[in-house]
């Protein structure tokens, strides 16, 4: 009897367990913007891999070097094991007795995404990839968000320590080596100096302002008359006289529909230069329409590092918007 209650006892405590994954499952592990992909080399080296390549290679606009939206590394079925499986966005792909395409979260680590593919043949499983890589795209950098948000949330800056964020009814998600450069309770600058690698004597900057809601039909059309408006009010160069930001004039931004707390937005990317200096680099902006308050609220993030890539710099900047909170 005393065995029968001992074995029951460690089937309730095993069944407890199991049911809660914070004593079952490890911390994941990857790069941001990283897939690793699980398929068979020949598919690899064929048409599927050629496809996933090709998707996830896209290059992603605004850059100043060419850098893809998704890293992508491969390994065999056979090679998936305990190490591997700790991987935070996984696509596992390949040939199988009938079609399937869903998403499972936290399956052997957390945070875990991982996208299954199956079709009955090399071209069924290349034309169900095709038809589903926007949204397979859009739910790992989703995932990396998430994630990113959830470090940065460890150690957020109190946004009762800024008069315009206060002013503006906005709460944003900012970790900790953000400083600030000016508050005017109108417009804020916070400056991260980068600190590691050949990109330590770059930063990453924040911008937050507002500017009335005149038009919404123009919106789109005004978004580099804004920005070029404020960086000459408020970024300026060595001379301010006649240095200061401005939207590089030889390239052409490209601007996106997006949400933002529930309202609609504009994401627009492209290339910033200080006119009459040599200083350049990629911006970010979030232009959301505030209704509510007949305004628009804007975000944006700029990134200076000479030299080296810059696509987890302008991540970080597009996590840190997409927190964004307007009361």
């Amino acid at each position: 009897m005393k065995k029968l209650y001992i074995l029951f006892v460690f089937i309730v405590l095993l069944t407890s367990c199991v049911g809660n994954d914070k004593f079952v499952l490890r911390d994941s592990m990857g790069k941001i913007n990283k897939v690793m992909v699980v398929a068979k080399s020949s598919d690899w080296n064929g048409n599927i891999g050629k496809e996933i390549r090709n998707s996830f290679g896209e290059i992603m606009v605004g850059l100043p070097q060419s850098e893809p939206i998704l890293s992508v590394s491969q390994i065999a079925p056979n090679g998936f094991g305990n190490m591997m499986k700790v991987s935070r966005n996984v696509l596992i792909i390949g040939v199988a007795d009938k079609e399937q395409f869903f998403v499972k979260n936290n399956v052997y680590a957390q945070p875990q995404t991982i996208i299954y593919v199956y079709a009955k043949d090399n071209d069924a499983v290349v034309k169900l990839f095709k038809k589903h890589e926007k949204e397979i795209i859009k739910t790992f950098i989703a995932s990396d968000i998430s994630m990113t948000q959830n470090v940065f949330a460890k150690t957020k800056l109190d946004d009762s320590q800024f008069k315009t964020l206060q002013n503006l009814g906005v709460s944003l998600t900012i970790h900790d080596k953000f400083n600030k450069v000016d508050d005017t309770g109108e417009f804020l600058w916070l400056r991260h100096h980068l600190t590691s690698g050949i990109a330590k004597t770059g930063s990453n900057n924040i911008l937050v302002y507002s500017v009335p809601l005149e038009d919404e039909t123009q919106v789109l059309d005004s978004i580099v008359a804004v920005r070029n408006r404020i960086g000459k009010k408020y970024i300026p160069g060595s001379d301010p006289e006649t240095m200061y930001m401005i939207t590089e004039e030889a390239y052409m931004p490209f601007t996106f529909d997006v949400t933002i707390d529930g309202k609609k937005a504009y994401e627009t990317r492209g290339k910033w230069e200080v006119k009459n200096d040599f200083m350049a680099g990629p911006f970010l902006n979030y232009t959301v329409v505030d209704k509510k308050n007949n305004r628009l609220i804007v975000f944006e993030g700029f990134t200076y590092a000479p030299s080296v890539n810059k696509r987890a710099f302008l991540f970080e900047l597009e996590a840190i918007a997409k927190s964004m909170v307007i009361k």
